[in-house]
């Protein structure tokens, strides 16, 4: 076995026994795809396939949703995780930016930091908040916030602030045009482009078949 690939082992048993409570929809079979769609995106990019694999592994070791809304303990754990399985120095700081710079937080959050790693472990993150998985994902976390499932007299809102976005109750279906529907064109790579439209379509398919039972047409 190559020191690569005992890194990315001793990642991956980590990751699944520091996950094994999680929430469903941030939990280890998460991580898990973003890896695997990560891994499929990176085949078409120039990118640094250890950076690229580690990113998406530790993405989500200690997702601020969960930690009262510090953001500062994932970077953390993953830089101490990382040191401890002697990975060099840049490799660990170009993680640790990627893990800080990843998540959509409203989508009104300006990036301070990019590079071909981070667009590709980005676009595998987003592509599992939408088609299929995501709507899965989208249900299970209202529920886990013991949110609506919808309410017509509560109306998305499309401009919020980053504190807003983490700090809101609405309902569950206000979630998709607040971030879900969005992602499509926020896409970053060709690959993760291509996958999103399809997802995308899917989404719009359940919206309409939702709407349609909810006011009793079908």
């Amino acid at each position: 076995m190559s020191a690569f690939d005992l890194v990315v082992s001793n990642t991956i048993t980590f990751v699944k026994e520091e996950l094994k409570e999680a929430e469903g929809g941030h939990d280890w079979f998460h991580i898990e795809r973003v890896y695997n769609t990560s891994l499929l995106i990176a085949k078409g990019e120039n990118v640094n396939l250890e950076v690229v694999s580690l990113s998406a592994l530790l993405h989500d070791i200690a997702d601020s949703k969960f930690h009262n809304g510090n953001e500062e303990i994932g970077p953390e754990i993953a830089r101490n995780f990382l040191l401890k399985q002697q990975v060099n120095s840049q490799t660990i700081d170009h993680v640790v930016k990627i893990i800080e710079n990843i998540s959509f937080k409203g989508g009104n959050v300006k990036r301070s930091f990019s590079s071909p790693e981070l667009l590709v472990v980005q676009d595998a993150d987003r592509l599992d908040a939408i088609g299929a998985v995501g709507i899965a994902r989208c249900f299970n976390y209202g529920g886990y916030k013991n949110r609506a499932l919808y309410n017509p007299e509560i109306s998305p809102n499309l401009s919020m602030t980053k504190e807003e976005y983490k700090a809101s109750t609405a309902p569950t279906i206000n979630h998709f045009y607040e971030k879900l529907l969005l992602l499509k064109d926020r896409m970053n790579t060709e690959t993760g482009k291509k996958i999103a439209a399809q997802r995308h379509e899917f989404m719009e398919q359940f919206l309409a078949q939702f709407y349609n039972e909810w006011e009793g047409r079908s």
